[in-house]
């Protein structure tokens, strides 16, 4: 693999704690900043729905910009974003200053997608994306815990800065290792570009990304009291417990890209249909605590195995001009699924049969998106895709 993925995997690091740090914060920045917990948990949605908007926006903005010029000026992005958040003085500045640093994500990760699938050879273009999204897993094994322990040491504008010293080395690292085109790829047309937004088989694959998505965060964002509330262990638990899920996470997300390279079809509604099956068993595993723990890792493994086959189809049915959006609209598409997600999940507590049926619920949702994903794949054995027709 190209020292090249390795600069793209120190930015996915980068980013992947900036997103999911803040979770570990809640409390620090409430009594700093004079807000109540729910209104901090609203950094943490006002994040997501920047990287909804800020994909497309920002993909079509640095269009013109070759991939090398274009990852450095998100990454710059998102490094003064974080200082901007570490230095923020009211909970007003710190939301904004959230939202600016989210609108680099889905591009970073849009361009990165495109840009790693090139550098590898073609049978291996799932493994290279799995391989830059390994670092937005580790941030969550590694990252986040340690994030949240220097914010409760030194106070949670300190993690901010740390995070902020993370996007200067990840810059560092891009500019150096990832290499620049050596010839200027044609610029198509912002017409031409945005005719992806019309192709039946590129928004069912959105579709799916959202509907398989928003089946694991109906889950993950009530996961804190799944397990105090009905697998009986202590709040202390529940941290350790995540590592466990941060390392489901790292081997799922590895796993699917061997699995996308080999079988892009069958991978894409197989890692599903697993999904699909480990929600459904969650909610009877839940109540014992052993079960509890394994189906956390578990979890992990099912929800980031789908994370390459999604994005290997989605670029796959782009084609060349739409690539880079296309693979930005997905990255937005996880992220709207992991708000849609958390949603339901809380209307299910408050106003459905409740938290113990959350993980059924999640397991419904992605039966949808079993659903969309293998109505696609037929509409495409019948209809060739735009790689096929133009190979």
């Amino acid at each position: 693999m190209p020292l090249a993925l390795l600069a793209l995997t120190v930015g996915a690091f980068g980013i992947g704690v900036t997103e999911f740090v803040i979770m570990g914060l809640l409390l620090q920045v409430s009594a700093d900043l004079g807000v109540t917990v729910p209104q901090a948990g609203l950094l943490i949605s006002g994040y997501a729905l920047g990287v909804f908007a800020g994909a497309p926006v920002l993909t079509i903005a640095t269009r013109r910009l070759p991939r090398k010029a274009a990852l450095l000026v998100l990454m710059a992005i998102f490094t003064l974003g974080n200082l901007a958040c570490a230095m923020a003085p009211t909970y007003g500045a710190l939301m904004a200053a959230r939202v600016v640093t989210a609108l680099a994500h889905g591009t970073f990760f849009g361009v990165g997608s495109v840009l790693a699938a090139s550098l590898v050879a073609p049978e291996r273009r799932a493994s290279a994306i799995a391989i830059m999204f390994t670092g937005l897993t580790v941030a969550t094994l590694a990252g986040v815990p340690f994030g949240a322990w220097i914010g409760l040491e030194f106070g949670w504008r300190a993690t901010f800065f740390s995070v902020a010293a993370i996007g200067a080395v990840a810059l560092v690292v891009l500019a150096v290792a990832v290499p620049r085109q050596r010839e200027r790829e044609a610029l198509a047309p912002l017409k031409e570009e945005l005719a992806v937004l019309a192709r039946p088989q590129v928004l069912l694959a959105l579709l799916t990304t959202v509907l398989g998505f928003g089946s694991v965060f109906a889950v993950f964002s009530y996961i804190q009291p799944i397990l105090v509330e009905l697998a009986g262990f202590s709040k202390a638990a529940v941290s350790p417990i995540l590592l466990v899920f941060g390392a489901g996470l790292v081997v799922g997300n590895l796993a699917g890209g061997r699995l996308a390279d080999r079988w892009p079809r069958a991978s894409l509604v197989s890692t599903l249909a697993v999904l699909m099956a480990v929600l459904a068993l969650m909610t009877f595993a839940v109540h014992d605590k052993i079960a509890a723990v394994a189906f956390t890792g578990l979890l992990g493994a099912a929800a980031f195995a789908t994370v390459a086959p999604l994005q290997l189809r989605v670029l796959e049915q782009a084609g060349g001009a739409g690539q880079a959006l296309a693979s930005s609209l997905n990255i937005a598409a996880f992220n709207l699924g992991n708000a849609i997600g958390a949603w339901l999940g809380g209307v299910v507590i408050d106003h459905g049969p409740g938290l113990a049926a959350v993980p059924l619920a999640g397991a419904l949702v992605n039966v949808a998106g079993l659903l969309v994903a293998t109505a696609m794949l037929l509409a495409a054995r019948r209809a060739p895709s735009l790689s096929q027709a133009s190979a």
